[in-house]
């Protein structure tokens, strides 16, 4: 029980900080003039770091609020591509750290955040914990026989 509550705990902590990561981001896309010349020097229109934003948005939400663990899933998806896409276009133009690192350290968080999580889904809860410990009404026997 102790391993699931450190679970969780690490789990919201990876998870706030990659939102609160993803959110500025996103905000500094749409608000931010020298983040439109990095989108523009990597070689995307301005259409798509507006839609990016949004994008990013979304997936925060999804993330935070109680959406169902497909809709989670898919939202981990998107960020995962977002972020290896962000260090490819880093790395196509010829960018130093300086420039890819963020992208870097963020897509640590995303690990970071979408590993517990898969640890949390696959941990039981304590519902299908206590009905693992509850003994059997044939005592036993069926597991004994096999059944």
């Amino acid at each position: 029980m102790a391993q699931s509550r450190g679970l969780k705990i690490g789990f919201w902590i990876a998870t706030v900080l990659f939102c609160l990561q993803m959110s500025f981001t996103a905000y500094a896309q749409l608000q931010l003039p020298q983040v439109a010349e990095a989108f523009k020097h990597l070689g995307y229109p301005a259409y798509f770091r507006v839609e990016l934003s949004w994008a990013k948005l979304a997936g925060v939400l999804m993330l935070l609020a109680p959406f169902s663990a497909r809709a989670k899933e898919w939202a981990y998806a998107g960020f995962a591509i977002t972020l290896a896409s962000a260090l490819v276009a880093h790395f196509a133009v010829g960018d130093g750290a300086e420039k890819w690192s963020w992208a870097a350290g963020t897509a640590v968080l995303w690990a970071l955040s979408y590993g517990l999580w898969r640890r949390l889904q696959a941990a039981p809860s304590a519902p299908q914990r206590a009905a693992q410990a509850a003994p059997t009404v044939d005592g036993g026997l069926a597991t004994a026989q096999g059944r």
